[in-house]
């Protein structure tokens, strides 16, 4: 039997230690699961593990890719389960640790296929959206999906403001003529391991501090300096990240830095309250405080394995 031990939870809980501590104590590879996280002009405004954590064990999908790549969550899927496969056949554990429920869910229960969609309906999508901006992919999919519609803006808001996923609903209901979400949960994926779910939380005022505290170490580690030189292409799909929007806003003289760097507290935040209403809707997640000791942890996994 294989197991693929994750671990989730909001930013600043402290998954990279206790997964570290779990590829010790198994003697497996981590893979990262952390959608930023695999650029590697991102470094400190992502929290990329440090180089002694990265010697400690070994990970993959860490700063692998270029944000002038296109990189999709599919692209992810096969990559990731590719080396899995890889890495099961001389272990039968695998970490995979990850804020980032999308990335998370194509992993553990894979995607739904969609039909082929005609080019010209999604240049279509694409010249309307940039005529008339995001307004109008998010009026598309409310009349044209108002089911899938209000379950995004419950769950996870911030993808109406995604251009990319939202051209995306747009041209599946319009090139079909059905609801996007006519075509999500058709078939079950099947996976050859057994996922072992742990989820890192703490009280919200303590998750706060905690990102309140990342965010003035990031600044004092560069992330100023970082943000700058990615400035000039600001408009890549990578870099719509919270931690570099902000800063981009200072650079443009619309925020004070002092401003800025609340900004980037406040959304940070937020962030870390969709993550947890994301992972917290599968029920298989043991959760635990993020101060537990990690023995207790890795005696829960041990005896979920017998």
């Amino acid at each position: 039997m294989k197991y693929l031990i994750t671990i989730v939870g909001p930013t600043a809980i402290g998954k990279t230690s206790l997964s570290i501590a779990l590829a010790q104590h198994f003697n497996c590879e981590i893979i990262s699961c952390d959608s930023r996280q695999f650029f590697k002009e991102m470094t400190i405004g992502t929290a990329v593990p440090n180089l002694k954590e990265l010697q400690t064990a070994r990970h993959h999908f860490v700063q692998n890719k270029s944000i002038f790549e296109n990189y999709t969550v599919g692209d992810y899927e096969k990559e990731a389960l590719a080396k899995i496969e890889e890495l099961f056949q001389n272990n039968n554990y695998v970490i995979l640790i990850g804020g980032s429920g999308l990335y998370v869910d194509a992993i553990l229960k894979g995607f739904d296929e969609f039909p082929e969609i005609n080019p010209e309906v999604r240049s279509e999508v694409n010249s309307n959206y940039e005529k008339l901006g995001i307004t109008y992919l998010q009026e598309q999919l409310q009349h044209l999906d108002p089911e899938y519609y209000q379950k995004i803006a419950l769950e996870n808001p911030q993808t109406l403001q995604n251009p990319q996923r939202m051209m995306r609903f747009t041209e599946v209901c319009i090139g079909t003529g059905k609801p996007y979400s006519s075509f999500l949960n058709q078939k079950k994926n099947n996976r050859n391991f057994t996922p072992v779910l742990i989820g890192l939380d703490a009280d919200r005022p303590v998750i706060y501090d905690r990102i309140n505290q990342r965010v003035d170490i990031m600044m004092n580690e560069g992330l100023l300096e970082e943000a700058k030189s990615l400035y000039p292409n600001k408009a890549l799909n990578a870099l719509q990240t919270v931690g570099y929007r902000e800063l981009f806003s200072y650079f443009d003289e619309e925020f004070t830095l002092p401003f800025a760097i609340e900004e980037i507290k406040k959304n940070t935040r937020r962030f870390s309250k969709r993550q947890l209403t994301w992972f917290k809707r599968n029920e298989n997640t043991k959760w635990f405080d993020y101060a537990t000791d990690r023995k207790k942890i890795i005696a829960y996994v041990e005896n979920f394995i017998k």
